[in-house]
């Protein structure tokens, strides 16, 4: 994959009425308020403001739809954790966000993003839950790795596949969006299931 990407801004989705029509794969970003993913999704594409980065964790209240290469739409769920929102606001993100992973037919991938310094989280774990009852199909990326030494790296990365990969079949990334580490096997995994063809949603 090219260093930079044509990417496109469609709309921002408060409601399931407001996704767009399903007509391209999508592969969806979800991690908590203050994992980096806004950095992320801005590496991986080459687009220095493709996802807005805040200071103030979950500002992106939306899932928000990005059109790359007229190939394919990364998606930019809303964080969660550390939010300082009212619990109400809360529920909604949540609801939208499990309409979003459970009913949506054209969503091939999804990103886990977890920090690579951190302790796994109750709510980490949570959506680790979620997406295996979805059948959804998804990749573990363990990010700000440059904030570790190797040696660091690799005791946090056995914690982390302890917790979260149950089989071999998970693809688990480390990543940086300062070195650019681990962007090609995260878009190797993203090529591959863009191609896998379109799922049958599970309901709750």
């Amino acid at each position: 994959m090219k260093k930079t990407l044509s990417v496109e801004f469609i709309k921002s989705a408060a409601q399931p009425s407001d996704f767009p029509p399903p007509e391209l794969p999508e592969v969806a970003a979800v991690g908590r308020s203050n994992v980096g993913k806004s950095s992320l999704l801005n590496r991986m594409t080459g687009a220095k403001r493709m996802a807005f980065v805040s200071k103030t964790p979950g500002r992106t209240q939306l899932i928000n739809f990005f059109r790359v290469e007229e190939r394919f739409y990364l998606v930019d769920l809303p964080g969660y954790g550390f939010a300082r929102v009212p619990v109400a606001v809360r529920r909604r993100w949540e609801a939208l966000v499990s309409e979003y992973l459970f009913e949506r037919s054209e969503l091939r991938l999804v990103l886990l993003l977890v920090d690579a310094r951190r302790e796994p989280m109750a709510n980490d774990q949570q959506v680790l839950e979620l997406l295996n009852n979805s059948g959804m199909s998804y990749a573990l990326i363990a990010t700000k790795s440059d904030k570790l030494s190797r040696a660091a790296m690799a005791k946090q990365r056995a914690r982390l596949h302890s917790a979260f990969v149950a089989n071999g079949e998970i693809p688990f990334i480390t990543f940086s969006a300062v070195t650019g580490e681990g962007r090609k096997q995260i878009w190797n995994v993203i090529e591959k299931h863009a191609r896998a063809p379109k799922r049958q949603p599970r309901t709750k």
